[in-house]
């Protein structure tokens, strides 16, 4: 039977499979740091950017339940940094809203709403994602189902509950699923032991890693699934 025969829905990872995240990050932690140096310029004296971040990987060591939350781990790190320096910890959220804006204003791959469009005429469409990415700042609502990222499941990718719960959001049971995602083990892997199809989204034309039993598909791109796909 055809791979397209068995699917209903198609599941997608956000970062670096709908849009290359790492020059939006680049840019919302200038304009995060910016806005410190600006309202609270004691921390930015005390502590450099790889400092911060470096506080954060401490602070989800300390707390492993909350370890899946980037914005808990940002904001709580920040807030805790204002305590140190004499400012109001509140000072966090604030912060965070600059960072999240900016985090949101980016440009999609120019395949991926024609794609997404093709696609949602024969599946329903959904997102899973490990990150903080807002799709309906984005503009990108409009095309899912079901969005969710580690912060709505209360656990990150590769864990198996992240997987389950988008099958239930979906009312699909997981072979009925395919998830699109451009990291061999968080993505295909983690997708296929909870009993999902997959599909390696390889948009830089890397090698599959030889340990890692291959996707039921590989695509270059979202009109190249959409057409794999049969929509």
């Amino acid at each position: 039977m055809a791979l397209s025969n068995t699917i209903r829905a198609v599941a997608f990872d956000l970062d670096n499979t709908l849009w290359d995240v790492d020059p939006v990050i680049a840019r919302a932690e200038e304009l995060w740091m910016q806005w410190l140096r600006e309202n609270c310029p004691r921390i930015t004296e005390r502590l450099r950017l790889e400092d911060l971040r470096a506080a954060r990987m401490q602070l989800a060591a300390r707390e492993p339940h909350n370890a899946h939350d980037m914005t808990y781990l940002r904001i709580a790190s920040l807030a805790q940094h204002a305590r140190e320096c004499g400012y109001d910890e509140g000072i966090a959220e604030a912060a965070f809203e600059i960072f999240i804006t900016a985090r949101n204003q980016l440009e999609t791959f120019p395949d991926v709403r024609p794609g997404l469009q093709t696609l949602r005429a024969r599946y329903a469409l959904a997102s899973l994602s490990n990150g903080n990415a807002d799709l309906r700042r984005i503009g990108l609502a409009d095309f899912f189902d079901v969005s969710l990222n580690a912060r709505d499941v209360g656990a990150a990718k590769p864990d198996r509950r992240c997987f389950e719960r988008l099958a239930q959001e979906l009312h699909l049971e997981p072979h009925e699923v395919i998830y699109v995602g451009d990291d061999p083990l968080l993505d295909v892997q983690a997708a296929r032991l909870a009993g999902m199809s997959t599909a390696w989204m390889n948009r830089t034309r890397q090698v599959w890693p030889a340990t890692v039993a291959p996707a039921d598909i590989n695509v270059a791109d979202c009109l190249d699934l959409a057409g794999k796909l049969g929509a």
